[in-house]
Formats: structure tokens, C-alpha cells, sequence
């Protein structure tokens, strides 16, 4: 397998976590790259669910993963999730898993502001999941960021908290009208757990350069989903970072030369969990009924996700931001009992036709998706493991995507477990 960039083609919850873990078999080193522990991915092994939120999928596989430098670390959620992995038998020992020495932390005080402004806008709220990304990515902006280099350095450590807090308690105090943070009690807590941290400190861009000299296979892990990228989504309803491709070479600290191939993650329908317009959105009986089936709840907030029909709009616009060179399709199975299946080919605005995706959010929330109607294929897919005896509705299905978008379908997935794939052209 070629060095591999994974990413979501829509606004998340694709199902990369399955794909990943799926891939990793064949990768030497699994890398996360932006992001934080706002992203869930779902991994069902011999039956059994495993949720990740910042730890690569690949771990599952026993292949060494790293936090790249473009991540932003709540180090007590690692540190429960190392504890999870480990209950569930899983090896994420220093040895197997490596956090960039670059990478920012999550302090106390930037979750307690995002959940703060949440509450502050209202009913205009963004549907931030309050766990800190957006504060802690604002402070690295800013340079005034804690990063795990500096866990090194007690002294200096204490004074970057001290000096942050004055600022932060004044927000809090005095704009959110918020209870303040006591010092002590911050660094106290980060004291706590720094020597369990320290052995998993490492210089990642490094340690990714020296494997690849040697010839290690490097499979990059994204988050979330292109449509919620900070540059290229649904501004503002978008995250962080950058989750792009483009990406992966600079949140994992690599050169772009790295990146061989491109792999789209591409729900069979369209899903978002929080605010923000959604021009395919169902309100009916199929909408429930897809959600009920796919079983559309957030893997990290547990929030009901909003479903429609596949936007070819939004995946051709994803072709073209990540230079895809291949597509994965997920949750096949979940549209086996539907009578017919629309696509969305493009958008109607006041009258005119809009072929690709619009910057302004305002434009989009009064679009309209014009549809192709397709026939289901009233057949279980999850019983299949070779392309060729998919249902012929099925397959047409998937081969009008390709046209749609002009990338190549690859992998099919028509069920939760790694045995639900079907691998349609080679990695």
C-alpha cells in the first residue's frame, strides 16, 4: 500500500474510524494530524465496539500511531483513553503510541470558554461540542499556547499557566460574568499527570522522516469531514482546523511529497450533527427511517446526526479540494430497504442553477437540491464480499458516483465489522 491521506468528504461521521482500522493492517505507522478529541471514530472488531477520539485507529491493529503536531490534546481525555484501550486489552504503551512534542494541550480554561460563549449565543449557538478545540486553536494562533514540550520545563511551565490565567479569568469574570479558575488548582492538576505524559513525548516529525527513510508505510488518520474545514466549509459552522488533505503534511509534520494516495470517505447519505444549513436535510419518514437504521448518533456528543440524501454537490467539491484518487463508500446496507434513492446533481438559487458549492452561508441555506430519482435494490448488502454480485441497482448506484464525481469508487462497506467490506479496485 502507497502512503494513504484519509478524509471525510462531507461533515464527518463517514465512518473513516472503520476504514482506518481497516488499512492499518497494511500501514507501518498510523498518524493523526488536526483536530481533537471533538472527533469519534467507531471501530467494531469480532463483534465488539470501540470508540476512539484521539488515539489513531490503527492501535486496534497493533501498528504504531502518533499524534502529529496539528492535533490539540486534552491530556486527561488521553489519559482515559489509554485507560480505555488498555481495559479493552489493547497495547498503547509508549512504544506504540508517540504525541508530537509540538502539539498544543487543551487547559481547563479553554473548555470552560467555549461552553461559556455556547451559552452566551443562544439560540445562535455554532453546536461547538464544548470540549475546548476552537479556545485552545485561538491560543496557538496567538502564540500564548501550552504545548507538551513545555511539560518538560517545570518553571517555565507555571509561568505560562499564571500568565494565561490572569487573562482568561478576566474573560471569564467579567464578559461571561463566569466563576474564575484557581491557579493552584490548574497547575496542581496538570502536576498530576505530567509524568505519565512524558515517556509519550517525542518529536513525531522526526520519528515520521526516519521511518520513511527505512521504508515504513505511513497511513494519515483525518477528522471530522471537508465541509467543516476552517478555510473550505460551512463558515462559521465549521471546526478548528484544517481537515483537508493538504493538511496531512503539515499537521503530521511531513513534506506533501509523502502523500501517494487519497482516499474520500463518502457516507451513502448525507449526515450532520449541530447547526448549520443542510440543502439535502430529510424531514420525513425516509430521513427517520435512515436514521433509525444507520443508528445516527455522534460517536463523541451522542447527538442525534440530521440525515438526507448523497449531495453530489458537496463531493465533487471534496474531489476537488483534496485531489481524491479514490472513493470509499459506507453504510451501504442502510439504504437496502428504501424503494427509490435520490442524488443530489446540484443546487437551485433564485431561479438559477448552481453547479458547485457556495462560499457564502447565507446563498446555501436558501438552496435547493435538484435530485436524480434511482431505484433501490430492495436486497440485503451486507451479505456480499465481492463487487460482482452486488445487486445491479446497487452497483449503478455506485457507478453514478464515480461519473458525479470523476473519482474512482474503491471500497464499498455495507456493514459495521471489518468483514463488511467489499474491496472493489486495490489500495
Amino acid at each position: 500500500m502507497l502512503n494513504t491521506v484519509i478524509i471525510g468528504t462531507q461533515w464527518g461521521d463517514e465512518g473513516k474510524g472503520k476504514i482506518v482500522d481497516l488499512l492499518s493492517e497494511h500501514a507501518d505507522y498510523v498518524v493523526r494530524f488536526q483536530g481533537g478529541n471533538n472527533a469519534g471514530h467507531t471501530m467494531v472488531v469480532n463483534g465488539k465496539t470501540i470508540i476512539s477520539h484521539l488515539i489513531p485507529s490503527g492501535i486496534l491493529q497493533k501498528k504504531k500511531c502518533f499524534i502529529g503536531n496539528g492535533v490539540v490534546v486534552d491530556p486527561f481525555v488521553l489519559l482515559d483513553e489509554i485507560d480505555y484501550l488498555v481495559s479493552n486489552q489493547v497495547d498503547v504503551s509508549p512504544d506504540m503510541l508517540k504525541v508530537s512534542s509540538r502539539a498544543h494541550l487543551i487547559m481547563p480554561y479553554h473548555k470552560e470558554i467555549d461552553n461559556a460563549r455556547e451559552d452566551k449565543k443562544g439560540d445562535k449557538k455554532i453546536g461547538t461540542t464544548g470540549r475546548g478545540i476552537g479556545p485552545c486553536y485561538e491560543d496557538k494562533a496567538t502564540r500564548r499556547g501550552i504545548r507538551f514540550c513545555d511539560l518538560m520545563d517545570l518553571d517555565l511551565l507555571k509561568e505560562k499557566i499564571s500568565t494565561i490565567l490572569e487573562e482568561k479569568n478576566f474573560y471569564l469574570e467579567h464578559y461571561f460574568h463566569a466563576a474564575p479558575l484557581d491557579q493552584d488548582l490548574v497547575i496542581n492538576d496538570i502536576l498530576q499527570i505530567r509524568d505519565r505524559l512524558l515517556p509519550y513525548i517525542a518529536d513525531v516529525s522526526v520519528a515520521l522522516h526516519q521511518g520513511s527513510t527505512k521504508g515504513k508505510t505511513l497511513l494519515f488518520e483525518g477528522a471530522q469531514g471537508t465541509h467543516l474545514d476552517i478555510e473550505h466549509g460551512t463558515y462559521p459552522f465549521v471546526t478548528s482546523s484544517s481537515t483537508v488533505a493538504g493538511n496531512a503534511a503539515g499537521g503530521a509534520g511531513v513534506g506533501p511529497n509523502l502523500l501517494n494516495q487519497i482516499l474520500g470517505i463518502v457516507k451513502a447519505y448525507t449526515t450532520r450533527v449541530g447547526e448549520g444549513p443542510f440543502p439535502t436535510e430529510l424531514f420525513d419518514e425516509t430521513g427517520d427511517k435512515i436514521q433509525k437504521t444507520g443508528a445516527e448518533f455522534g460517536a463523541t456528543t451522542g447527538r442525534k446526526r440530521r440525515c438526507g440524501w448523497l449531495d453530489m454537490v458537496m463531493i465533487k467539491n471534496a474531489a476537488r479540494l483534496n485531489s481524491l484518487t479514490g472513493l470509499v463508500i459506507t453504510k451501504m446496507d442502510v439504504l437496502d430497504d428504501l424503494d427509490e434513492i435520490k442524488i443530489c446533481t446540484a443546487y437551485q438559487y433564485n431561479g438559477s442553477t448552481i453547479p458547485d458549492f457556495p462560499p457564502d452561508i447565507k446563498t446555501l441555506e436558501h438552496c435547493t437540491p435538484l435530485y436524480e430519482t434511482h431505484p433501490g435494490w430492495k436486497q440485503k448488502t451486507s451479505d456480499f464480499t465481492d463487487y460482482a454480485d452486488l445487486p445491479d441497482n446497487a452497483k449503478k448506484y455506485l457507478e453514478r458516483i464515480t461519473q458525479l464525481s470523476g473519482v474512482p469508487v474503491k471500497i464499498i462497506s455495507v456493514g459495521p465489522g471489518r468483514e463488511a467490506t467489499i474491496i472493489k479496485e486495490a489500495i
